[in-house]
């Protein structure tokens, strides 16, 4: 993780709610959650129950004291002998009661929801386009790779933009990674909830595996600390994030775009674009996904040109969220055959990454072996171009340098020797890179999208 001091903290994740009624979900919604935590969780104390449920004390209390006027929950005595020890409490028969209830509603039981309304408003405070990338840092970003001055010029606007991207170009030539780069070029500290309440139906948001948590830097920086949080302004029930990053690939269909609802836990799980919000979705090797690609392009076709997406529940009831992410599209494949001109249109970035020239070539090379620690030098590099396209008839590549200089070194090592880059263990290598199955007779098949069918993969045809 980042030191600190490259963090741009965002304060501003909302005042901490002072009431039930200022946290804009229904009285006894959040009586359930309550009544749920004791149950399940087997708490027993008011500071307990603020830890769980990331609310002030004052919300906490104002609740215990409406499950004590119904009779649902009853005091034991005091947690410990000190005098500032607080009091224990347990569920009444009517309590658990409810609490079953509760779970049979929904098996959710942890940190509260938001509103709807607040997460649009700590969506708009928090835009993408609040933070600019500075054209050092995305040279920084980038300076593994070779790339030129050319395409460093062409990827700062439209970072900055915020909107949409395309990479395209033949495999191999750093689309993929460059998408990467982009996501992780932004520093600010954004906000997310831990879920969010829609209608009384719990939407579960914040994802461990997706979004990095920098809450315990937030703290240090704006001073706060686990002791004070309980009573601090400060609202728990939002994680301190880095923007995030999104990655789908070819396992990417059109049901992953909407809610997921768990018929046995009985809450949903937001879509994974949602997530993202804030942050960058990268839509990696387009037109390889088991769905059909205008399907799938024109699912986002409202989101990208009006900012906003919409979400429906099982109930029926359909809801706007805004759309502040960066979708960047990566694809091997001609745009013009996988998009038509209306969907192309409404991509105001389109970036073609070409093939390397035996300059780049030679200094990706050159700067694999420093990695490595093998000696080059152009003499060496250019027979390895001229093997590769003469003998093996491939167009030069980004990625081929690492690949052959990752198998000379492995080879090396199982032969018990100092690597080192010579003409025999190039030409071994280039046989994994390109393996020579015409010269052994084996028979082409060939592979066509079925149109006729949806949600298919690539299905053989007929050689005849």
């Amino acid at each position: 993780m980042d030191s600190l001091p490259t963090m741009q903290i965002v304060r501003d994740r909302g005042p901490a709610p002072k009431s039930v009624a200022d946290t804009g979900i229904e009285f006894n919604n959040m009586l359930r959650l309550l009544l749920k935590a004791v149950y399940v969780r087997g708490l027993e104390t008011a500071s307990q129950l603020s830890h769980e449920l990331k609310l002030p004390l004052s919300i906490v209390n104002e609740l215990l004291e409406e499950t004590r006027d119904r009779g649902l929950t009853e005091i034991y005595g005091a947690a410990g002998l000190r005098l500032s020890a607080e009091f224990r409490l347990g569920l009444t028969g009517k309590g658990r009661e409810w609490a079953t209830e509760a779970l049979e509603q929904s098996l959710y039981v942890g940190p509260a929801p938001v509103s709807l309304d607040d997460f649009r408003r700590q969506v708009e405070r928090q835009r993408l386009t609040e933070e600019q990338v500075a054209r050092e840092s995305l040279a920084n970003g980038l300076s593994e790779l070779v790339v030129s001055d050319r395409l460093i010029r062409t990827l700062g606007p439209a970072i900055n933009a915020g909107r949409s991207i395309l990479l395209y170009g033949s495999p191999g030539n750093g689309k993929t990674t460059i998408a990467e780069i982009i996501g992780h070029l932004f520093e600010d500290v954004i906000h997310v909830p831990y879920c969010i309440d829609v209608d009384g139906q719990i939407i579960k948001y914040y994802d461990q595996s997706l979004h990095e948590s920098v809450e315990e830097e937030y703290e240090a920086e704006s001073g706060e600390s686990s002791e004070s949080l309980r009573t601090s302004d400060t609202d728990r029930r939002w994680v301190a994030i880095k923007r995030p990053l999104a990655i789908a690939g070819g396992e990417l269909n059109l049901p992953m775009l909407d809610l997921n609802f768990n018929p046995y836990s009985r809450f949903y799980e937001a879509p994974l674009h949602m997530k993202a919000i804030g942050g960058t979705f990268v839509i990696d090797d387009l037109g390889r996904q088991l769905v059909r690609p205008d399907d799938l392009l024109n699912r986002w076709i409202g989101p990208m040109e009006n900012r906003v997406d919409y979400l429906t529940l099982n109930t029926g009831r359909t809801f706007a969220i805004p759309f502040d992410v960066m979708l960047v599209f990566s694809t091997n494949l001609l745009p013009e055959d996988i998009m038509d001109p209306a969907f192309l249109r409404r991509i105001p970035y389109k970036i073609g990454l070409p093939a390397p020239t035996e300059e780049e070539f030679l200094q990706t090379l050159q700067q694999e072996c420093l990695v490595k620690g093998l000696d080059s030098d152009d003499r060496m590099g250019r027979h390895v171009m001229h093997e590769i396209r003469e003998r093996f008839s491939m167009p030069l590549a980004f990625y081929q340098p690492k690949f052959l200089v990752q198998q000379v070194v492995e080879a090396c090592r199982y032969e018990g020797r100092s690597p080192e880059l010579e003409p025999e263990l190039i030409s071994e290598a280039l046989q994994h890179l390109s393996p020579r199955s015409a010269e052994m007779g084996m028979e082409r098949v060939k592979y066509a999208w079925d149109n006729k069918e949806v949600d298919e993969d690539y299905k053989p045809i007929d050689q005849n």
